[in-house]
C-alpha cells in the first residue's frame, strides 16, 4: 500500500510537471528568518505555471522534520517588523496573507477564502523538503511583489485557531520579478 501511495504521488507530480509551460518558470530563493532578520539561506522554491494551477517545487534543506503552513504573503519582503502589539516580529514586513479579494478567512487552497494558503510543505526525516505542491487559484501572474512564508507549525486552513494554527514565521523567500 505504501508503495502504491508513493508511486502515485510521484505520478502526479510527474503529470503535472509536464504540463508546465517551460518559459514560466522562477525560482525563489529562501532563508531563514528571526526578529535580527534575514539569515542564511535553506535552498530555492521553483515556481512553475502549468494548465491546473500554480505549481510550487521545493529544494529546501536544514529544517527540522515536519509538516508545515506555508503561505504566499502581501508584501515582498522578509526583514522583521514590529507587529500590531509593537513586538518585532520574524518578516513581519512580508505582511498578512495574500488576500486580493479581502476575504478576510483562511479556507485552505481548494477553498473560498485568501489565495495566500498553499497545500502544507512537508519536510522528510533527512530534513529535505521537495515534493511538489499545487496551488490551483493561484497563476505566475499573482506572485510578483509577494514574498513565500512556512510558518512553524503545520495549518488546519481555517481561521480558529488564529490562521489555522500556523505559527510563527521561520523561513522566507522574496518573489522577484
Amino acid at each position: 500500500m505504501r508503495l502504491a501511495t508513493t508511486l502515485t504521488g510521484i505520478a502526479a507530480s510527474l503529470l503535472l510537471a509536464s504540463a508546465a509551460h517551460a518559459n514560466e518558470t522562477l525560482e525563489v530563493d529562501m532563508h531563514k528568518v528571526s526578529t535580527d532578520g534575514v539569515e542564511e539561506s535553506i535552498g530555492s522554491v521553483s515556481l512553475e505555471t502549468t494548465d491546473h494551477g500554480l505549481l510550487l517545487t521545493p529544494s529546501l534543506s536544514g529544517l527540522e522534520p515536519g509538516v508545515y503552513g506555508f503561505h504566499v504573503h502581501q508584501n515582498a519582503s522578509c526583514e522583521p517588523a514590529e507587529n500590531d502589539e509593537g513586538e518585532m516580529t520574524a518578516a513581519q514586513a512580508a505582511g498578512g496573507h495574500y488576500d486580493p479579494e479581502e476575504t478576510g478567512t483562511h479556507q485552505g487552497p481548494y477553498g473560498d477564502g485568501h489565495l495566500g494558503d498553499l497545500p502544507v510543505l512537508t519536510v522528510n526525516e533527512d530534513g529535505e523538503a521537495n515534493l511538489p505542491v499545487l496551488a490551483p487559484r493561484l497563476s505566475m501572474e499573482d506572485m510578483p511583489g509577494r514574498s513565500l512564508m512556512i510558518h512553524e507549525g503545520g495549518d488546519t486552513y481555517s481561521d480558529e485557531p488564529h490562521l489555522g494554527g500556523g505559527g510563527g514565521r521561520m523561513a522566507c523567500g522574496v518573489v522577484e520579478s
